[in-house]
């Protein structure tokens, strides 16, 4: 397995994962017009895969403002620490403190963040619907202290 930057050529196999991300957990919720924009969010300043024989099993990326996006892991290769190594390859790249949304429907991914030290500072309701046909329940978190200080 190898954490690397995401290239142009890796699109097209983030977009299936993210598939298959998304029938198994529902993230994103709904899927998107153009999944290839929405894992390239405005501000983008890097995005990572993790892979393996050629198949994209993690994805995570951060915007200009030090918010981690898009992080996912694949179903089949959850259990393997994969999100907390592509964290630490954001936390490597951050010139500053990262920050970061989850919906209060993400429970693995608030268990991971408060895990591995990330505080919850505040929550606030989101334009988009969650399962039950409200608006979702956005936590945010920022990093533990100490941490995404460093330049490539």
């Amino acid at each position: 397995m190898e954490i690397r930057p995401r290239t142009p050529e890796d699109l097209a196999a983030c977009i299936e994962a993210l598939a298959e991300v998304q029938a198994t957990d529902r993230y994103p919720v709904d899927w998107p017009a153009d999944p290839g924009a929405w894992l390239t969010p405005d501000g983008l300043v890097g995005a990572w895969i993790a892979i393996e024989a050629e198949a994209v099993l993690g994805h995570v990326a951060l915007t200009h403002d030090m918010e981690v996006s898009r992080l996912f892991v694949t179903s089949a290769a959850r259990g393997r620490g994969l999100a907390v190594q592509l964290l630490d390859v954001v936390r490597a790249a951050a010139l500053g403190p990262l920050k970061l949304q989850v919906s209060s429907e993400g429970t693995a991914g608030v268990r991971l963040y408060e895990r591995s030290g990330w505080r919850r500072v505040g929550s606030t309701r989101a334009t988009w619907l969650n399962a039950a046909g409200e608006p979702a329940l956005l936590y945010h978190y920022v990093s533990p202290p100490g941490e995404g200080h460093l330049a490539p």
